[in-house]
């Protein structure tokens, strides 16, 4: 199954974005991610083990190993959902503190019920805010993370531009997204599973088909790594890198506010 790729999220129309294959009013597109993570809240975690076979958990753990995570750091976990970075990054600094910001409630909640978040709960936050406007001032935090929530922003290059607002000099932004493998074998065969598996699977153990044939159809229509690393710079970000994982299923991109 083969797609167009587009070198950049949104279209050409500064009006409209895309919302997986389709294209939308700009307006629209916040409250159809909405709905998408409403719908799914409660078995996110699980759905993420079943479809990743539990890969995704190396991948964040491969996040803190690059991040180095330090004592009396404050992290920011945009688009942090039910906290599973912000409980890793604070497990490894325990004198750190977090704030996890999310649009959707539900995940919030899902995330506040977790044994994590109730033996974490003096050194963790949770926050309701929107990425392309964050609701903290200039020069807060020393980290700043995004886990597969960037290609959901309707604007992702004014997210990028924030996350470099709020951070401290000296800060660092680290972004885990699924991303392109470089092989077409390969690419071909995790086509075939995102397209015909993963949406029957999120019908069986979420009741939403449709938000998943979305996730599937919004990781395609993600830059890839070249592109996205130079959004990354464009939002001023310096020494900027980036590590594929899994082939490029998965990459981890760093930069620095400098």
């Amino acid at each position: 199954m083969e797609h167009d790729l587009p070198g950049d999220i949104m279209t050409e129309d500064a009006k409209t974005a895309r919302f997986g294959f389709r294209i939308v009013d700009e307006d629209q597109k916040a409250g159809m991610v909405l709905g998408v993570f409403r719908s799914v809240a409660s078995r996110y975690d699980f759905m993420n083990d079943a479809m990743s076979f539990g890969i995704h958990r190396r991948w964040k753990d491969a996040m803190m190993d690059w991040l180095v995570p330090q004592n009396g750091q404050h992290l920011l976990d945009v688009a942090g959902g039910t906290g599973d970075i912000a409980f890793r990054f604070l497990e490894r600094a325990p004198s750190a503190s977090a704030v996890v910001l999310d649009m959707t409630v539900p995940m919030l909640e899902e995330g506040r019920k977790r044994a994590e978040a109730k033996s974490l709960a003096n050194r963790l936050d949770w926050v309701c805010g929107d990425a392309m406007r964050l609701p903290f001032g200039d020069n807060v935090f020393d980290t700043c993370t995004i886990s597969f929530g960037i290609r959901n922003v309707t604007r992702p290059q004014d997210a990028l531009a924030e996350a470099y607002r709020v951070l401290s000099f000296g800060g660092r932004l680290m972004v885990l997204e699924f991303s392109q493998i470089s092989n077409d074998m390969m690419q071909n065969i995790y086509d075939f599973y995102s397209f015909n598996v993963i949406p029957p699977m999120g019908q069986a153990i979420t009741g939403d088909r449709d938000s998943y044939r979305y996730l599937v159809e919004s990781i395609r229509m993600f830059p890839d790594q070249d592109n996205f690393a130079e959004m990354i710079r464009a939002a001023g970000f310096d020494h900027v890198k980036y590590r594929n994982l899994s082939m490029g299923i998965a990459c981890l991109h760093s930069g620095w506010k400098l």
